[in-house]
Parts: C-alpha cells; structure tokens; sequence
C-alpha cells in the first residue's frame, strides 16, 4: 500500500491492459448469453435463439481465424521471399568475387612468369657479356709476340 502526504483520502487506481479479437469475442459471447437469458421468451425459443447465436459467434471467431491466418502466411511468405533474394543477392556478390580472384590471380601469374622469362633473358645476357669481357681481358693479358723486322723488308 502507498503512502501518499493524504492518507485519509481515497483514491483510485486505473490500470491498463491492452486486450485482443478473443477478448473482444469472449466478451461479445457473454453479453449475448445474458441477454438471451433475461430476454421475455420460452425454454425452447431461447435455447434456439442461443445455439442460433453461438453457430454466429463460431463462424465470426472461423472468419477472424482465417484472417488472421491469412496475414500470418502472408508476412510469412513475404519475409520468405525477401531472405530468398538476399541469399540470392549474396550467391551472386560471392561467384562474382570468385571470378574477379581467379582473374587476379591468373593475371598474377602471367606477371610472374612474363617476369622470370625477362629475368632469365637478363640473365643470358649479362652471363654472355661478362663471358666475352672475361675473354677479352684473358687476351689482353697474353703476351704479345714482339713484330720483328726482317731485313729484306721494304718500308
């Protein structure tokens, strides 16, 4: 209990509930039965009147059934559709990275092998130039047989 600076006035409290189509229904089905109950007619008129009513109440709860049904199916097939083209979406992005790496990745080694053929070519080449400069200082160190003039020479 709560103590307020007014103790000695009364006060209400109100509290709120939100209620929903089978309350609603519950309520309509009560109302009905008491009103057939305190209505001026007979036994069997009244109890026709209420199997009369409750066969209407029945097929109003079948038809918000149906309904409700109906909207569960649909936000169900609706969120089914959407999560479908989103795998779809991401099936799409992966094979397209798939591609663009398997394309890179043949370009690299195009690269790589376009590389080693024009390192190997350097290679020759540098080996052959070094070869022939090696031959030329071995013939620059030999001696030279000295030219000696014969007498019979004319100048």
């Amino acid at each position: 209990m709560r103590h307020h600076d007014h103790d000695d006035e009364p006060y209400i409290v109100i509290e709120k509930h939100s209620g929903d189509v089978g309350n609603l229904l519950l309520g309509v089905l009560i109302g009905a039965g008491v009103a057939l109950l305190f209505a001026p007619r007979s036994g069997q008129e009244t109890r026709r009147e209420i199997r009369r009513k409750a066969r209407q109440a029945g097929d109003a709860v079948k038809g918000v059934a149906e309904e409700v049904t109906g909207q569960v199916v649909d936000t169900f097939e609706g969120a089914k559709a959407r999560v479908e083209e989103q795998i779809d979406s991401a099936r799409s992005a992966i094979e397209s990275k798939k591609r663009q790496v398997s394309r890179a990745m043949e370009a690299g080694r195009e690269a790589a092998q376009q590389a080693r053929e024009d390192l190997e070519r350097r290679l020759a080449e540098t080996k052959a130039a070094y070869n022939a400069g090696a031959d030329v200082a071995r013939n620059a160190r030999k001696p030279v047989p000295p030219v000696t003039m014969r007498d019979d020479a004319t100048v």
